[in-house]
């Protein structure tokens, strides 16, 4: 799959699929641009990793407003849990494929001869500049609104546990349940090419290694790592 030709028409049907028409287009245009496109383009292009900072914030705020006033019995621990489980890596980028936001994506050539439009931290990063777009082309009302229509479905999920599950969360509260709350993950090794690396984490507790896992992101290497600690005994500790 090559870069789609971003014409009038073509944008106005995400729009339609995003229930959001932008008013200042070069946001949306930034949004969907990947550094490896920005490098290899010809004056300053500007990538979507300043929009990507903003959209987490952006979403954060959001989720945890939507989580505060719709679950009112709901305590702090719980709440942190399922923010955590709504805005992760695998989350966004479930959201990202419905949206069918891939296709859209401005991919350098490297990226885009390794499959960048299915890579899930292509798609979840690009996914938060989507929404760090909207906010700025219009108010913190309209993302709200933009982000339950668009990630209703996971935000359902989180609520009733048929989401992706948080493990490095569910780690950490085990953990603390027996008094320890030392955990460090550490990258141990790293291969492959810089467009497909693939990260070999292990999850220290008290400095004594507990899980080792793999992922071609840290962050999927850190839950994966969390994920082999809790399934090798730490939940029966």
């Amino acid at each position: 799959m090559t870069n789609l030709i971003l014409d009038d028409k073509n944008i106005r049907n995400f729009e339609k699929n995003i229930g959001y028409t932008f008013k200042n287009k070069s946001l949306f245009l930034t949004a969907i641009t990947h550094s490896s496109f920005a490098n290899e383009g010809i004056g300053n292009l500007s990538d979507n990793e300043r929009l990507e900072f903003l959209g987490d914030s952006v979403l954060n705020l959001c989720i945890g407003d939507y989580i505060f006033n719709n679950e009112i019995d709901m305590p702090e621990g719980e709440m942190t849990k399922i923010r955590a489980a709504i805005v992760c890596e695998q989350s966004l980028k479930e959201c990202a494929i419905e949206l069918d936001l891939g296709i859209y994506l401005r991919l350098g050539k490297g990226e885009e001869a390794n499959q960048g439009r299915t890579r899930p931290s292509i798609l979840a990063d690009a996914m938060e500049a989507l929404i760090g777009a909207v906010y700025l082309d219009s108010d913190f009302k309209t993302v709200q609104k933009f982000i339950y229509r668009n990630m209703k479905n996971i935000i359902n999920g989180a609520l009733t546990g048929t989401v992706f599950n948080d493990y490095k969360t569910e780690l950490q509260e085990c953990l603390q349940r027996q008094g320890r709350v030392k955990i460090k993950y550490v990258v141990e090794q790293q291969s492959g090419p810089d467009h497909h690396k693939v990260y070999n984490v292990s999850v220290y507790v008290n400095n004594v290694k507990y899980g080792t896992g793999a992922g071609t992101t840290k962050k999927e290497g850190e839950q994966n790592a969390a994920k082999a600690a809790l399934f090798e005994g730490i939940r029966a500790l």
